[in-house]
């Protein structure tokens, strides 16, 4: 059923509104599903264009990234040493490509890569490239008789510029896209950058990567700015010829989310997140995460997500491979339910392993069913994470690796409870951002500001709840919301505790759901505390006992320590502290007690009133969002038998799912549809909820509530 009814809808118009007549949009919001054809220096020989515009036609893509130069060209360059493909011949084989995506309505990205020269040009212009410490040229780790680039260099000023401009002057294309473009993954001691930075700061480089070195710092922010004022270059050399075309380079989730506010208007009007794919420690939700954070800085810009069809991991590389269907399925979904629109690449035009289009076509049409839908509402998360990550600068070249367990964890536990819930930065934290937001989590990652905790005070006044744990709103002077959270510090954090338990205190719904225990395992970094008299303790800290020898392994006093603190505020808010690192020791131990606490405390938050609700078997992502009178969610299924890993090998369809909504007061008549497999669904209407049922899920299922208030039009629907 699902595929029929996809297989009907590509025959529609292909404006994402569903209008035919719908006012024109920017291209960047109106390129949402994108081909990215990464070429190789043979593909001239084989490129077979009738296969890919079919690919491009069943996949219903409106967009395409095509290989045009930097490293080789696909196209009759006229620029000395811009290398042609050595089987270019009289071919243009970008021209080719342009001329095709155009017929098909498609929007066009060239693609440009600077990060490394061939030795004929090595020899002719030594000084484009990056240098080692001791002066010697840094060669491509891969490949021989290449040689890596220095962006602080006239290659990247002046060569790559005159690339740019002869393409915007000679190609029918929207921008470019510039890839591997920010240098080596270290230090480059050209003399470009030498006397550039020497000029600037009246410094030498810094010898190594080292947050001591003061002239570090001075190197990391004299760096950021040349590579800003690079892409305006750039920008500046193509929009004379050009103005509608940009340049957009290429950047990682953490460079976006780190991007200066200011500049965001001038140079990011939308943004494609260079993460391909998972590696082995990554869950299956993180193409989710990645929307849902950037979202959580810039709610209103359009993100793509840039994922390849083949396995992409930092250790292993096969960049000319084909992943599960299931995987790359689930992978795009997964993404573009929380705003995160479809970027698929691959690598060689040559077709050797076609199993990679199938999932491809059913992802990207998919993804087409969703669209009008989704442009029709705003995504409506009534649970946050606050996103307060505080990046290492003394390590900018470890921005794709990033981690952060306990957030990690807390994600993992959220999604296993089903509870839908979406990002915050802490660069946007205001009362207007957090408008809709019932409970903010704070899994413990960074210390906030007292402006930042100044705004979570009136949050709670006004009716708003929190769970914070471990580190979150501590400095080394004590807690900044102490006070609200009704805690005290009393004592410094204590690391590498073992064995360690909490024991239940009373009957509360944050302990409920352990019949038969009178403890769970605790945490392995410890904050002490005392609590305030006006806050309840479910749970308290057993006093340490050893670990070994087995015959000494038991308590010795009661339970004492608050573990867990719990406060109803006046104004209807309520506030939760868990004093250990629940969510690392969760992602680290998985232990299923310690998902039941998370959820619990998010549950015991917002009083157990949900506005959406998921119940069946299977794990599932969920995401809500809002219309004027109507809400939209979103069951994506990511239930396989290795979810807790990045590969995905085969899903588990899901079973019956019963999907309710909150309703608002006076509404008599709900409507409900199923966006993929179509048709309406029997609405049962009790207690201000309204209900239905799925029988079944493969990939993902939107149901659509819409409603009117009494004497109103609407659908017909069931009463309890």
């Amino acid at each position: 059923m699902e595929l029929e009814v996809l297989e009907e809808m590509s025959t529609t118009t292909s404006d994402p509104s569903g209008a035919p007549d719908a006012p024109a949009r920017p291209w960047y919001r109106a390129a949402t599903r994108w081909t990215q054809l990464t070429f190789v220096e043979d593909d001239p020989l084989t490129f077979d264009l009738d296969a890919w515009r079919e690919v491009m036609r069943e996949s219903r893509s409106n967009a395409i990234c095509i290989s045009a130069g930097g490293y080789i060209a696909y196209y009759p360059t006229a620029i000395p040493f811009h290398h042609r493909s050595c089987h270019l011949g009289d071919r243009d084989l970008l021209g080719e490509v342009v001329d095709t995506a155009r017929s098909l309505g498609m929007r066009v990205m060239a693609r440009v890569d600077p990060h490394a020269v061939h030795a004929d040009a090595a020899a002719a212009h030594p000084e484009w490239l990056a240098r080692h410490a001791d002066g010697s040229a840094v060669p491509h780790p891969s490949f021989p008789d290449i040689w890596i680039t220095c962006p602080f260099t006239t290659y990247h000023r002046e060569f790559i510029t005159d690339v740019a401009c002869e393409l915007a002057r000679e190609y029918d294309v929207d921008a470019l896209f510039v890839n591997r473009w920010e240098g080596p993954g270290h230090l480059s001691y050209s003399e470009g950058a030498r006397s550039g930075f020497h000029r600037a700061t009246g410094l030498e480089l810094p010898r190594r990567q080292d947050r001591d070195d003061p002239n570090w710092a001075a190197y990391a922010g004299w760096r950021s700015a040349y590579l800003r004022d690079l892409v305006d270059t750039w920008n500046d050399a193509v929009q004379r010829i050009r103005p509608a075309v940009s340049v957009i380079p290429n950047r990682g989730m953490w460079q976006t989310r780190a991007l200066d506010p200011a500049e965001l208007d001038r140079t990011s009007a939308a943004f494609y997140i260079d993460k391909q794919g998972r590696s082995a420690k990554e869950a299956i939700w993180y193409a989710g995460r990645v929307g849902k954070r950037i979202k959580g800085v810039f709610p209103d810009r359009p993100i793509n997500l840039i994922t390849s069809v083949g396995p992409e991991q930092h250790t292993h590389r096969w960049k000319d491979s084909v992943d599960a269907p299931d995987e790359l399925v689930t992978s795009i979904v997964n993404g573009f339910i929380h705003g995160a629109d479809p970027w698929f690449t691959k690598f060689n035009a040559r077709i050797v392993d076609d199993r990679w289009i199938a999932p491809i076509v059913r992802a990207y049409q998919l993804h087409a069913a969703v669209e009008p839908v989704y442009a029709a509402t705003t995504a409506a998360p009534e649970v946050c994470i606050l996103d307060s990550v505080a990046l290492d600068d003394s390590d900018m070249f470890a921005l794709y690796t990033a981690t952060f367990p306990h957030e990690d964890g807390v994600y993992q536990a959220l999604l296993e409870a089903r509870i839908p819930f979406g990002y915050v930065s802490d660069r946007d934290l205001t009362l207007e951002r957090l408008a809709g937001v019932r409970v903010l989590v704070l899994p413990g990652t960074d210390a906030l500001t007292p402006a930042q905790t100044e705004v979570l005070r009136r949050f709670v006044a006004r009716g708003g709840s929190i769970v914070a744990a471990h580190a979150a709103t501590l400095r080394d002077d004590g807690f900044l919301l102490g006070d609200l959270l009704g805690v005290e510090a009393v004592g410094p954090v204590r690391t590498g505790v073992k064995n360690n338990y909490i024991a239940l205190t009373g009957a509360h719904r944050v302990n409920a759901g352990y019949r038969g225990a009178s403890r769970i395992v605790g945490g392995t970094s410890i904050v002490p505390i005392a609590a305030a008299a006006d806050t309840e303790v479910p749970f308290r800290f057993v006093p340490d006992f050893p670990d070994l020898p087995m015959e000494e392994v038991y308590p010795r006093e009661s339970p004492r320590d608050p573990a867990i603190v719990c406060r109803t505020h006046a104004g209807g808010g309520r506030t939760a502290y868990v004093a250990f690192d629940v969510g690392e020791i969760f992602w680290e131990a998985l232990q299923l007690d310690h998902a039941r606490l998370i959820a619990n405390l998010v549950s015991w938050a917002i009083d157990d009133r949900h506005q959406v609700r998921v119940d069946g078997e299977g794990l599932v992502d969920l995401a809500v969002r809002r219309g004027e009178r109507s809400v939209v969610v979103a069951v994506a299924n990511i239930d396989n038998a290795m979810s807790m890993r990045g590969q995905v090998h085969r899903l588990r369809p899901l079973g019956r799912q019963a999907v309710s909504v909150d309703v608002p007061a006076g509404v008599e008549q709900v409507r409900a549809t199923r966006v993929i497999a179509g048709g309406e669904l029997d609405v049962r209407i009790a207690e201000g909820r309204a209900e239905v049922v799925l029988d079944a899920v493969e990939h993902l299922e939107v149901v659509r509530f819409e409603w009117s208030t009494s004497g109103g039009a609407g659908g017909a629907a069931g009463r309890a």
